[in-house]
């Protein structure tokens, strides 16, 4: 199974770069490969134009930042045990990380990486960008879920920002 958002917002780079990452972590996970290897075949075969292809729906990304997908998957891979701890930390007691669905599995841990980056975007953008890739993949409570879970990751991680 492919994940891909059903409305992605063309032209925008960065939020390529996330519904990308996002994508690639769910691959990686549901294949078994490493996020590296994943990674890779993401940079030659994922991202950017390719004519014949239509975008999304051939699970290619046309607008990325190649850099910010390099730099949110590297620190998914590095920092995975952390962000899952933190992940599950902002769970409703009994739900745990195999309960969640693949796809939130993948958007939390990329929203996580970044919001674990103190010189990122501030996070009510990173929340925002997320929100936006929830709503192209999911059309019920999931969005609000990930609200909730993402606010509660941004306010331990930089209460500064509230």
């Amino acid at each position: 199974m492919k994940a891909h958002p059903r409305d992605p917002a063309k032209g925008r780079k960065r939020t390529g770069a996330r519904v990308a990452a996002v994508q690639a972590l769910f691959n990686a996970e549901a294949s078994g490969e490493s996020v590296e290897t994943v990674l890779d075949q993401f940079l030659r075969h994922r991202l950017g134009t390719v004519p014949g292809q239509e975008g999304f729906e051939d699970g290619r990304v046309e607008e990325a930042d190649a850099s910010l997908f390099v730099r949110i998957l590297r620190s998914a891979a590095t920092e995975s045990d952390a962000l899952d701890t933190l992940i599950a930390k902002h769970l409703a007691a009994g739900w745990g990380m195999p309960r969640l669905d693949p796809v939130i599995r993948a958007l939390l841990r990329a929203a996580g990486a970044e919001l674990r980056d103190r010189e990122g975007p501030p996070a009510r953008v990173v929340i925002k960008e997320y929100m936006d890739i929830a709503h192209g993949f999911f059309g019920g409570e999931e969005p609000r879920f990930c609200n909730g879970v993402l606010d509660a990751m941004a306010r331990s991680l930089r209460p500064g920002d509230f």
